[in-house]
């Protein structure tokens, strides 16, 4: 592609867009910074941003011409909420609209998830890697993964190259708790098991992740889960969180075994209940597993900038 002139990225002033944007900025890129509606963060005034208030899926001339120079798209905006026809609206047309407009030899990096996995045809301590079974879009569990898996069969029909990151959790100031721990009941927190890795990536990592793929020759469609180095279980992340926060204060352990039994039981009525009590959430959330992410750091290198609970200690103190 030769030398970078200028990287878009989508979503800007999201959780995970404006981490990409400080991570750029840190490399000395130049950004031209896509946003719909969120009101700018604290890097509006950087002169090597360029920041352009654009919706992607009903502005086509405002997206071409903003693509003008840019040398790889970092595409971040999607809708995150379990609506599907937000999805088909903002996640799925927003990309086919990115795709349409970007230059033939813009790099292409497509922000994924980990939900697109199929842990239905896994088992507890499995290792989830890339090589593990994708759902089908069409029998998807939630709306949120259908929206995924259909985003990466869009990246495929369009270009022979790309990056698709499977991001895990993304955590960091402002959200350091995660739905992969239980559920809360008034103020005790029933906790679904205390074993397997949590797939959890600082949202500082996430970002160095994603410039490192934007600077980088992808080998084909090349998919790969983005993840820290150091996973915690989530007994080791809730003595953590506890120390720092001071919450969850009450929490009642459940086996995930015995938990798995009792949705198994109210399958009947499953259509009724909330997430955690389908079985498919339940596996794909709380089933214990072992995240590796061996082809994240042979593909693209990088490291963690410190320990879990370092990193964890700096979200709570609100640091980027």
């Amino acid at each position: 592609m030769g030398e970078m002139t200028r990287l878009m990225i989508t979503g800007a002033t999201g959780f995970v867009g404006s981490a990409a944007v400080r991570a750029a900025r840190a490399r000395g890129l130049k950004v031209v910074a896509t946003y719909r509606k969120q009101p700018l963060p604290e890097w509006a005034g950087d002169t090597g941003i360029l920041a352009v208030k654009v919706d992607l899926a009903q502005d086509p001339a405002g997206l071409a011409s903003a693509m003008e120079g840019v040398g790889a798209v970092i595409h971040a905006a999607a809708h995150l909420g379990g609506d599907a026809a937000a999805h088909k609206a903002d996640t799925l047309r927003g990309t086919a609209a990115i795709l349409d407009a970007a230059p033939g030899t813009a790099r292409i990096v497509l922000v994924s998830s980990i939900a697109v996995y199929d842990t239905m045809r896994l088992t507890p301590g499995d290792r989830l890697d890339e090589s593990a079974p994708l759902e089908d879009p069409d029998h998807a569990r939630d709306a949120y993964t259908a929206a995924k898996l259909r985003q990466e069969d869009m990246v495929r029909s369009a270009r022979p190259e790309a990056w698709l990151i499977r991001a895990g959790a993304v955590y960091g100031p402002g959200r350091t708790w995660n739905a992969l721990m239980g559920f809360w009941a008034s103020k005790l927190h029933v906790q679904i098991g205390q074993t397997g890795e949590l797939p959890l990536i600082h949202v500082d990592h996430l970002a160095d992740v994603l410039i490192r793929a934007a600077l980088a020759e992808p080998d084909g469609i090349q998919a790969v889960n983005a993840l820290d180095d150091d996973r915690p279980s989530r007994a080791r992340f809730q003595a953590a969180h506890r120390r720092l926060t001071g919450w969850p204060k009450l929490v009642l352990p459940v086996p995930f075994g015995l938990w798995l039994g009792f949705v198994r039981l109210l399958k009947p009525v499953s259509a009724r209940l909330p997430g955690l009590f389908v079985e498919p959430i339940l596996r794909a959330r709380l089933m214990p597993l072992v995240y590796p992410n061996t082809a994240l750091r042979h593909a693209l290198g990088g490291k963690d900038i410190d320990s879990f609970e370092a990193m964890l200690a700096r979200s709570v103190r609100g640091a980027a």
